[in-house]
């Protein structure tokens, strides 16, 4: 049995694990979907000083408050990139593997919003004022993004424009502070929207993307869009159910 604890990035609560969740407790481990503060169920705790600090205290509690040890650690998108990366900075002693979902680390002293091209960060910065009341970055037009993606159907779409919510805009734009430690930890890379070719390609190229190869690394594509815990979850489900650790 292994344990496993499930993060969910923008927008998503617990929720969206659920799938991937009873796919690997059929397997016999432990799960532990988390919601974060301000969203999923945990949605009227958001506050505008709901920051990257206060997703990081949230898995970290869960660990200590559980006490959690040799946990697998899965991170999609924003909760990979900085999430969990300063979650096994915090207590490498907990982790026995990362796994970040259709994203990667984030250097120290970066933030999530450093990853986007200066104009998209521009428009979320306008969205986030006019219609965010300055601190909230309301969930994107999951319809249009479903349109490319012939695995999405409608029944995805209305499950995400009924659950998801605003994300606390400082979990954007606050940076990832980070001494090291979490890099000693063998790490599993889950590729949805992009190959492995290209994260060798980006590695070289882009200096926040510098963390993203290695010896410490593997990885496993599994074409789909962004939210493959929701285009095909049995088949993510089983890639973390042989990613667990065998010692």
């Amino acid at each position: 049995m292994t344990t496993f604890v499930l993060v969910p990035g923008f927008w998503l609560g617990a929720w969206a694990w659920r799938p991937v969740t009873a796919a690997l407790r059929g397997h016999g481990h432990e799960v532990y979907p988390l919601s974060l503060t301000g969203l999923g169920e945990r949605a009227h705790l958001a506050r505008p000083d709901t920051d990257l600090d206060v997703h990081v205290t949230d898995v970290v509690n869960l660990l200590r408050y559980e006490d959690l040890h040799d946990v697998v650690l899965v991170g999609h998108s924003y909760a990979g990139a900085v999430v969990t990366t300063a979650v096994a900075d915090r207590v490498p002693d907990r982790i026995a593997q990362l796994v970040f979902v259709d994203t990667g680390p984030l250097p120290d002293g970066t933030a999530n919003v450093d990853f986007n091209p200066p104009q998209e960060r521009e428009r979320n910065a306008a969205v986030v004022a006019e219609h965010g009341d300055g601190w909230r970055l309301p969930p994107p037009p999951w319809a249009d993004l479903a349109a490319g993606a012939a695995d999405v159907d409608d029944s995805v779409v209305a499950l995400l424009g009924e659950r998801s919510v605003a994300q606390p805009w400082a979990t954007a734009t606050s940076p990832v502070r980070l001494t090291g430690a979490w890099e000693k930890l063998p790490r599993l890379g889950v590729l949805s929207s992009f190959t492995i070719e290209q994260v060798r390609e980006m590695a070289a190229a882009v200096p926040l993307c510098q963390h993203m190869v290695g010896d410490s690394w593997r990885y496993e594509e599994l074409p789909t869009w962004h939210w493959p815990m929701l285009s095909r979850p049995a088949e993510l489900a089983q890639i973390l159910h042989r990613a667990r650790p065998t010692a």
